[in-house]
């Protein structure tokens, strides 16, 4: 299964994170959507799960979870915002993912076990890093991820 990974959109959809999100069969946002219409847009390319972030204060968004878990083959995955808000201890958990935002930063890594995926940001370009999204693959029991830097 392919999951397009999205993050701190900001109210700000860009043609080519949907390109790179094209193909997905499910869309996973990490928070800070700032508009529902960026979920309506995502969700004309696959069905969306998402979460809020800390920019996500209007009414539309307090129906969005802080956190959502998500199993795909033999994988947990656990989705939050802000990982410095992580409530679980993964590996103890059973999750074999966990998919965050916020920091703006690109970044993937196993730690004990766990592949720690943030797609970075694709929204408007704050700061000095890449616009950016991922691809989280689950094939049964394997993992991998991708990060997709995106040329605006």
């Amino acid at each position: 299964m392919l999951f397009g990974v999205i993050s701190d959109t900001h109210g700000f959809l860009r043609p080519e994170a949907v390109e790179a999100l094209r193909g997905a069969q499910q869309v996973i946002h990490a928070g800070d959507v700032g508009s529902p219409e960026i979920l309506k847009k995502l969700a004309t390319l696959a069905p969306v799960t998402a979460v809020r972030g800390n920019v996500d204060k209007d009414a539309w968004a307090q129906q969005l979870p802080e956190t959502q878990v998500l199993e795909a083959g033999e994988i947990s995955i656990y989705l939050l915002h802000d990982l410095t808000q992580l409530d679980v201890k993964p590996e103890a958990a059973g999750f074999r993912v966990v998919i965050s935002g916020h920091s703006h930063i690109p970044k993937q890594e196993v730690r004990n076990g766990v592949l720690y995926f943030n797609p970075g940001s694709a929204g408007p370009r704050r700061f000095k890093g890449p616009v950016s999204v991922g691809r989280l693959s689950i094939d049964g029991a394997e993992v991998s991820a991708e990060l997709v830097i995106l040329k605006v």
